[in-house]
């Protein structure tokens, strides 16, 4: 799975609650929050969204227009997702296409909740993807589409179990280890095996908080042979242990 699609797993509609606002003047927009447009036009920092546009916001932040528009808050769940959340921008706009206006003026009109909320989802992550393709980001996530550095977080972020060495890492990207640890710290701002490590605490946290499997079987899962390596390099990135993140994350999910 492509590192993006992973870190959108996190990021769903689930009681979002579908609302339909008009937007006069200034209002202060919550984060995260969608906003389907489907009449006027808002802007947001810099940003415009006109009639058939997504705008998503990441912040509080105030808005000015005139806008009818759809929209879900939502609570970004888990450790992996909000990695995600933390390199967005505090409000992106995807241009929309002929016929969106009319699309978002009709959801929640009609059927179950749970429908506008799928709807929500699908528009969130074509958004973002969206914003991805044409903006890339910066530190991790622009790195992706580098030609040497773009292989390696895909292979990290496909098989975390792996025993991975930079010199495995630099195989995938078919580049020396001195040229793949320079490239991979100038792109994504840390060395490629701390990226590893951060990455598969991450999936570690996720996993305790949404499973009842054992901290030894979540160690293997990510990498560790034994759960003590594994528990003592949770602690280090996280700051408190695997077991009391069976409490503490799945509150925070």
């Amino acid at each position: 799975m492509k590192p993006f699609d992973e870190l959108l797993r996190g990021v769903r509609a689930d009681g979002a609650g579908v609302r339909r606002t008009e937007i006069d003047g200034t209002r202060v927009l919550p984060g995260l929050t969608l906003y389907a447009v489907a009449s006027g036009e808002i802007s947001v920092r810099g940003e415009t969204a006109k009639a058939g546009d997504v705008l998503v916001v990441q912040e509080s932040v105030a808005a000015q227009g005139r806008a009818s528009v759809v929209s879900g808050t939502y609570e970004v769940t888990g450790a992996v997702a909000r990695r995600l959340t933390a390199v967005l921008p505090d409000a992106l706009v995807a241009p929309g296409q002929d016929g969106c206006a009319e699309f978002y003026a009709n959801i929640g009109v009609d059927g179950p909740s749970v429908v506008a909320d799928r709807l929500l989802d699908w528009l969130m992550v074509c958004a973002l993807k969206e914003w991805f393709d044409r903006e890339h980001g910066d530190g991790w996530l622009g790195a992706q589409a580098d030609v040497v550095v773009g292989p390696v977080l895909e292979a990290m972020h496909a098989s975390p179990e792996r025993a991975w060495t930079l010199a495995l890492l630099a195989k995938e990207a078919g580049v020396a280890r001195t040229t793949l640890a320079s490239r991979f710290a100038k792109l994504v701002g840390v060395p490629p095996l701390t990226y590893l490590t951060e990455w598969r605490m991450a999936l570690a946290a996720d996993l305790l908080a949404e499973s009842s499997a054992t901290v030894a079987s979540v160690a293997r899962k990510v990498g560790y042979a034994d759960a003590f390596g594994f528990s003592a390099a949770f602690k280090r990135v996280h700051g408190f242990s695997p077991s009391e993140c069976r409490s503490r994350c799945a509150e925070s999910a």
